[in-house]
């Protein structure tokens, strides 16, 4: 059995504790044993990227822009390797696996190039003959927390601009998904990086997450995961030197189906939304809101749908929906649709465990009808293939049922009405928000981030994660001092 080890200072170094990383379409099958870091671990991986920082914040524009460019085809060169590893331990088809790892090499792509733009800006003042500009500086050394769900996409949006923007990086990925990070890390080291200025820690959060958040040598904290988590990430960075703080946490998302909607495109917009990569993505429209006057045809055309849903090992040809990362996300998954029933809800289509040729977290998709928008199904996040739908009476109250949740990361609608989807964009609660198409995706260039307990500070990915990535200082010359 193969050990993994951190990557610090530019070279892997081996653990003293590890973890069984298994694969979820085939527990029989461990991935590997990836090493279990501790407080040491983050302290010495803070150190290598402190000594790092001077040299890479100082580095021209075209030697980190060059740096990013190698990452972007080193990660293009191993394609096949790194979507195989991420289906493996992550569940995700292989058709999405290769479509998340080209993502992260384009964002690479995208940021080696972006640097290369105008940084800041010039006014005049207010006094005769003063000029003011402003310039964006490196904030130092990055805290990097990254969730299961999309292990090489999210680490690639949040390293990609602190390392252009001159930053260096330790980088904290999930417990469950460790493998593809450190092959990530691996692309990193072959690149040419200098050395310390990326690193890799492994581990529980609670041990190495915490010891980030807390180190003195660390100036701002970017995390991804479950709202609970980041609220005590952000209480932890603020008491440990202010640091700055940014967080994208869950959603509870709605597909608004109206009256006038094209059906085959709001079937379409559902099972991509609600279903795509498991369900296990926060931008999931997990919340179906259908207009009385189509919501029987709606339901039906769904469910025809599900029906051709192939569930199987993420890796196999064939298969439209891998198994639940986990045993425990299986469970919760389960756990949601007995309340569902509990609750009152119909079961439409799917809700049971299904046991294939191999052991795995398999599950089938599944729709309730007849749902309440207050009700727990349709307030709590679920993070799997489980969708609701809610019968509304007119577009008011679907835009009202739309808004009515803690959450506000996407939201989404399919109507023929110009008129309708500009009210919905104008009167939604989402900081992404979607007309006639699914509202789970995004894209690299434009910023992505939500509203209320979805997200907290500033945005990330395009141009906006630079607002996050530097600080700005304001520089004043007067003639007379010069």
């Amino acid at each position: 059995m193969t050990h993994y080890g951190h990557f610090i200072g530019g070279s892997f170094v081996p653990g003293t504790d590890f973890d069984e990383n298994r694969n979820p379409s085939d527990t029989r099958d461990i991935v590997g044993l990836y090493a279990r870091g501790g407080e040491a671990d983050i302290d010495a991986a803070v150190a290598a990227a402190e000594a790092a920082f001077p040299a890479w914040a100082g580095a021209s524009l075209s030697v980190r822009s060059e740096a990013l460019r190698r990452i972007a085809d080193g990660i293009t060169a191993r394609q096949g390797q790194l979507a195989d590893m991420l289906a493996r331990e992550e569940g995700k088809t292989l058709g999405e696996a290769i479509g998340e790892v080209r993502r992260a090499a384009a964002t690479f792509a995208y940021y080696s190039a972006e640097i290369l733009h105008a940084r800041g800006a010039v006014y005049d003042g207010l006094a005769s003959g003063q000029s003011i500009e402003t310039v964006h500086r490196p904030l130092g050394v990055i805290g990097i927390i990254t969730p299961w769900n999309f292990p090489i996409a999210i680490p690639a949006w949040k390293s990609a601009p602190a390392l252009a923007y001159g930053n260096t990086v330790v980088l904290k990925p999930a417990e469950l998904t460790p493998g593809t990070a450190w092959l990530l890390a691996d692309v990193i080291r072959e690149s040419g990086l200098p050395d310390g200025v990326f690193n890799l820690v492994m581990g529980p959060g609670r041990v190495i997450g915490s010891r980030l958040c807390e180190s003195a040598g660390v100036r701002a904290i970017t995390f991804t995961g479950s709202s609970d988590v980041g609220r005590g990430v952000a209480r932890s960075a603020v008491e440990h030197g202010l640091k700055k703080v940014q967080l994208e946490l869950g959603g509870k998302n709605p597909l608004v189906v109206m009256d006038d909607a094209d059906l085959g495109t709001a079937v379409a917009a559902a099972l991509d939304g609600a279903y795509g990569s498991t369900g296990q993505r926060c931008t999931a429209s997990s919340r179906l809101i259908v207009h009385d006057a189509v919501h029987d045809e709606f339901v039906t055309a769904l469910v025809s749908e599900l029906q051709t849903v192939t569930v199987g090992d993420a890796r196999a040809a064939g298969t439209r929906m891998g198994p639940a990362v986990s045993a425990e996300q299986l469970q919760q998954d389960l756990d949601y649709i007995g309340l569902g029933g509990e609750e009152g809800a119909e079961l439409a289509f799917g809700g049971e465990a299904l046991h294939l040729a191999t052991p795995g977290h398999f599950l089938q998709p599944t729709l309730l009808t007849g749902t309440r928008n207050d009700w727990r199904i349709n307030q709590e996040e679920i993070f799997g293939p489980v969708a609701t739908v809610i019968r509304v009476d007119d577009y008011d109250e679907a835009v009202e049922f739309a808004n009515d949740v803690d959450y506000g990361l996407s939201a989404g609608i399919i109507t023929r009405s110009l008129a309708r989807a500009r009210d919905f964009s104008a009167r939604s609660q989402a900081g992404l928000i979607s007309v006639n198409r699914s509202p789970a995706g995004s894209e690299y260039h434009v910023p992505f981030g939500g509203a209320k307990a979805s997200s907290y500070g500033s945005r990330e990915q395009g141009t906006a994660a630079r607002e996050f990535f530097t600080t700005t200082s304001t520089i004043y010359t007067h003639p007379g001092e010069v």
